[in-house]
């Protein structure tokens, strides 16, 4: 059962799993399991997804229950009016605060502008070598991206040489292995924690957040942040 977050008659969010597609997709062909019908099987009524998620993150996944009610959620998408809250692990320390703002190229070869702010939550060292290093270093960071291109934190915070831990292919393979052979980790460490939003029908601000799921708790004890 999918975890329902919010539900009215307009609309439905669900907190997705890590792993879970948002929907049919021809680069993904090993599965037969997406949240788009498992949610509609779930509820027994159509649900329309109003944006998307990677597969390997986790989070706040918006659904449209009434068709005429989409496009409506699809504009503020469109126009970078809803706040969008992440949460990830990443390589080494970063800074206090920062903003990306660096460009991306799509899959048909487009350069588009993407900007991301970010803030350091929480930063720890653990006695495991690493390369060269007798410790290995991580940060917890809250992103806000304000423009929403496809792969964009993945991508930035690679950009800013502080990759997400287990991101395949942008990120570290090094550190990958790392937490799959030491602590049988094989997800990213991404959470879509929170969206902001006017709602579509009763134009009131709707705040939906999304508890981190057990993987990410997991490894966010094992690295010693703290709750």
């Amino acid at each position: 059962m999918l975890e329902i977050l919010y539900q009215d008659d307009y609309l439905v969010a669900i907190n997705k799993p890590h792993g879970l597609l948002v929907h049919r997709s021809h680069i993904a062909t090993n599965t037969d399991t997406f949240a788009v019908q498992e949610l509609r099987n779930q509820l027994d009524k159509h649900v329309y997804p109003a944006h998307r998620l990677d597969r390997k993150t986790s989070g706040v996944l918006l659904f449209a229950l009434d068709k005429q009610v989409l496009p409506k959620l699809q504009v503020q998408f469109a126009e970078h009016s809803i706040e969008k809250t992440y949460w990830a692990i990443l390589r080494g320390y970063t800074e206090e605060t920062g903003t990306i703002d660096y460009a991306l190229t799509n899959d048909k070869g487009k350069s588009q502008d993407a900007v991301t702010h970010y803030s350091t939550l929480q930063k720890t060292e653990i006695d495991v070598p690493f390369g060269k290093h007798d410790t290995s270093r991580y940060s917890l960071v809250e992103a806000k991206p304000t423009t929403g291109r496809m792969h964009q934190l993945r991508k930035h915070f690679a950009h800013i040489l502080h990759p997400i831990i287990g991101d395949r292919p942008h990120g570290c393979n090094k550190q990958n292995k790392l937490f799959l052979e030491k602590w049988n980790m094989n997800t990213m460490l991404l959470h879509a924690k929170s969206l902001l939003l006017e709602h579509p029908v009763t134009k009131q601000p709707l705040l939906i957040e999304a508890k981190l799921q057990s993987e990410f708790m997991r490894m966010t004890e094992t690295l010693g942040f703290k709750n």
